[in-house]
């Protein structure tokens, strides 16, 4: 008798065995424990992955301790802690709209002139202009956004974001290794990621989404090929340089459930991954944002496949994937987190959003 499990796993074989992917990693946990935790193709275990926009939630998750114990107050202007933000009519922005990529700054640049030195990244962020007035609609910041988040992060405690994010968030939640800004020299393997497939043409994307073609953004796969050199990774992007294992991931969003280390006050928790703030739709999809403080909840519009989500996870699921197809999420209801990472970057973008939905419906309900 096949089990949801046995559903799961031949699903995540096809595109191993069809020759597209070069390796994947999957996870899934309850009560706090790895239940499941497998790596197919070329990688084992032991393999990192890069997790590019997953990378958002554990950032956020760090802004909720700081709104905690009353050093972030999200209704307060992002300009209340970073000054030199206030240029060029940035001054109106909250962290709360930053937050929920309502800002206004989404094709922002932040490139490796800048991003090595706080000096730098805070220069950058003072010559950036809006796109759009802030607040007047919902646009994903695939970076900018969260060096903003990190910056106010390091002005209100005085530390580094990255070892922030290990003290505070990573090890309580049981993952011993550093997963943001690892020195470029640490012994340790990580997924080298290649492009694989070919673009959906202008039909497919008509057909499926209601446009022939996708705005360029600063997620081209030349950007993400980026994050195979250690000395980019050893930056920390904080909206997409996370390096971890899918049972690392899962085990985080356990955290997130079950709170074992008491990390988050229990009110600003629930608050964060269970209300939605954002309903905007967005700019090319027109799908509602459905976003929390830092995370996608899935809703009960039936539009929660087109968030990241599958057809069958209750409607408190909430989590961030990450591009290339990697997926994060838990359910309060079944108390299930489920994690799916690959190194092959699919520059068929409707393939990978079938793809992750079909994992994720099936993840659902083993």
């Amino acid at each position: 008798m096949t089990t949801p499990a046995d559903a799961l796993i031949t699903r995540v074989h096809r595109e191993l065995d069809s020759g597209l992917l070069p390796s994947c990693q999957i996870a899934w946990a309850r009560h706090g424990e790895i239940e499941h935790f497998e790596t197919y193709g070329d990688a084992t275990n032991d393999t990192d992955y890069v997790i590019f926009s997953a990378t958002k939630a554990i950032v956020a998750s760090l802004v909720w301790v700081l709104i905690g114990e009353g050093l972030i107050d999200v209704d307060r202007r992002v300009i209340d802690y970073i000054p030199e933000f206030g240029t060029n009519r940035k001054d109106i922005i909250t962290v709360e709209q930053v937050m929920l990529h309502t800002s206004g700054f989404p094709h922002a640049p932040m490139g490796p002139r800048h991003w090595s030195t706080r000096e730098g990244r805070v220069a950058q962020m003072a010559n950036w202009r809006l796109n759009w007035e802030p607040d007047s609609a919902y646009e994903y910041h695939p970076t900018s956004a969260h060096w903003v988040l990190a910056e106010i992060i390091d002005r209100v405690t005085g530390g580094d974001f990255r070892d922030l994010v290990e003290e505070r968030i990573t090890r309580p939640a049981g993952i011993t290794r550093r997963v943001l800004g690892a020195p470029a020299d640490e012994a340790r393997t990580v997924a080298f990621m290649t492009s694989v497939g070919e673009p959906a043409t202008p039909d497919e994307l008509e057909a499926a989404l209601g446009v022939r073609e996708l705005p360029v953004t600063e997620v081209t796969h030349d950007a993400l090929l980026m994050f195979n050199n250690a000395a980019v990774r050893e930056v920390g992007s904080p909206g997409a340089a996370g390096t971890m294992t899918a049972a690392e991931l899962a085990l985080f969003y356990q955290a997130l459930l079950h709170d074992p280390a008491g990390v988050w006050k229990p009110e600003i928790l629930k608050d964060a991954t269970g209300r939605v703030r954002n309903r905007k739709p967005d700019r090319w999809t027109r799908v509602p944002a459905n976003r929390g403080l830092g995370v996608i909840i899935a809703g009960d519009d039936g539009k929660a496949n087109l968030r990241g989500f599958g057809h069958t996870g209750s409607r408190h699921t909430f989590g961030h994937n990450g591009a290339g197809g990697q997926v994060a999420w838990a359910d309060p209801e079944s108390g299930l987190s489920f994690v799916y990472l690959t190194n092959g970057l699919d520059q068929h973008i409707l393939r990978e959003g079938r793809r992750s939905i079909s994992l994720s419906s099936h993840a659902a309900v083993i």
